[in-house]
């Protein structure tokens, strides 16, 4: 194996003692959000979205939202724990291991993660019949680069702060106005124009919409090929100021 697979190795080996903890809310969250906006809300508004069914429309939303907010838990604390706290990647770094491998090797770990809560809501979501096509099963790919795409940038944030007073701060004021305006919960034509342009420079927005085609089996349209591209551009820069971070505090 490569020095980055043995340091997920270790972070499945860790998981494999805490799975439990986080088991039931894999499932039980999805359910409840699928009840409480699908059905409860989607009962109010009864004409769908753009001709489809609100339920329909929403869970990919849900599912792309629930991949960042796993993303972005596993890119926060553990991160800023295991340097400050637990001192894990110093002790990794002294393995030795480069810091190439301990970035890539927890990245891969929060993929992993990303996308076992993503195939719980998947399962969640066709028990509802809220899917439509067997595209569905590209959300996968599409949530892992999604999740990619913000747990880079936020890894590099939380290697770069001391306290978690920081990551509470980006909770409020940037991953909770991500996830209510990014096209979730209603499209974003319905925002201003300022703000249609900062969902639209997010990642958030470009994971839903082209989960969102998967899951009702409609053609992405071309512009899908920039969203990928789009999503990968912030997944290298984020990795690239991530290895620059953890680069600073872990070498001498």
């Amino acid at each position: 194996m490569t020095a980055s697979a043995y340091v997920l190795e270790y972070h499945l080996v860790n998981y494999r003692r805490t799975w439990r903890s986080s088991a039931l809310s894999t499932v039980v969250l999805p359910l409840l959000t699928m009840l409480g906006f699908g059905v409860g809300v989607g009962a109010y508004v009864q004409a769908g979205v753009d001709g489809v069914a609100y339920l329909d429309w929403i869970v990919p939303g849900l599912i792309a939202s629930t991949a960042v907010q796993t993303a972005i838990g596993e890119s926060t604390w553990p991160v800023l724990s295991y340097f400050e706290w637990l001192k894990v990647y110093f002790a990794q770094a002294a393995a030795p291991l480069r810091v190439f491998d301990i970035v890539s090797g927890h990245l891969a770990f929060m993929i992993f993660r990303v996308l076992l809560s993503v195939a719980a809501f998947l399962l969640v979501a066709a028990a509802f019949g809220a899917l439509h096509s067997a595209w569905a099963l590209a959300v996968l790919p599409i949530s892992a680069l999604t999740g990619l795409a913000v747990a880079t940038p936020v890894m590099a944030f939380s290697a770069s702060v001391t306290t978690d007073s920081y990551l509470a701060i980006l909770m409020r004021f940037a991953v909770l106005p991500m996830s209510l305006f990014s096209g979730v919960f209603f499209p974003i034509d319905a925002l201003p124009g300022v703000l249609r342009w900062v969902a639209l420079a997010l990642p958030l927005w470009h994971g839903v919409d082209l989960s969102r085609a998967a899951t009702l089996g409609v053609p992405p349209g071309p512009g899908a090929v920039w969203q990928v591209a789009f999503l990968a551009a912030w997944a290298a820069a984020g990795w690239a100021v991530t290895v620059l971070r953890f680069r600073k505090r872990l070498v001498v």
